[in-house]
């Protein structure tokens, strides 16, 4: 029953779902990435509403979608947001959006209280989603103070290359 609630009603949800989403930006960016539907103009805004379509498909069963495809599209959504400096919990919080963009669809239904074992369920999955995309969060910072660790490796060792020349010292170490 709630398959088919979460199927019919898909826009609807991804729709809310994308806006909480776009919401947890600051005000002044939000209308940018609502509005502006140019991928190139807008590439924050394209990758959170294909992220959450596509996840939106997995979290429904959609057989053409794998573990690997759900966090390489978590990957999407979740780099940016890493890059931007997002806590870990304001970075995959994204996620749990989707629970109230269902919950607000569900409460138009009359039968609402009968599926209530099935949305427990479906939120569990949500949950499951969650803790990937964590993961995936966990990298990309790994990643960054890898990088950041390298270049100031890097810069430090130019600066002492300069400084052996200048003083014509020798330079190995």
């Amino acid at each position: 029953m709630l398959a088919d609630f979460l199927k019919k009603n898909r826009a609807t949800i991804l729709n809310a779902w994308r806006n909480l989403t776009i919401e947890t930006y600051h005000p002044e960016t939000q209308g940018f990435l609502k509005n502006q539907g140019n991928a190139f103009a807008n590439p924050v805004g394209a990758a959170i509403s294909g992220t959450v379509e596509n996840l939106y498909d997995w979290l429904l069963g959609d057989s053409a979608f794998s573990r690997e495809k759900a966090v390489f599209d978590l990957d999407c959504v979740v780099r940016i947001r890493a890059v931007q400096e997002f806590s870990a919990s304001d970075a995959v919080g994204f996620v749990f959006l989707l629970k109230p963009a269902v919950r607000e669809a569900l409460k138009k239904e009359s039968n609402y209280q009968s599926m209530y074992g099935e949305l427990l369920a479906f939120e569990s999955k949500v949950d499951d989603l969650a803790l990937m995309a964590f993961d995936v969060y966990a990298k990309c910072r790994d990643k960054l103070h890898e990088i950041r660790s390298m270049e100031l490796r890097n810069r430090t060792s130019r600066i002492l290359e300069r400084a052996c020349q200048k003083y014509g010292m020798p330079h190995e170490w």
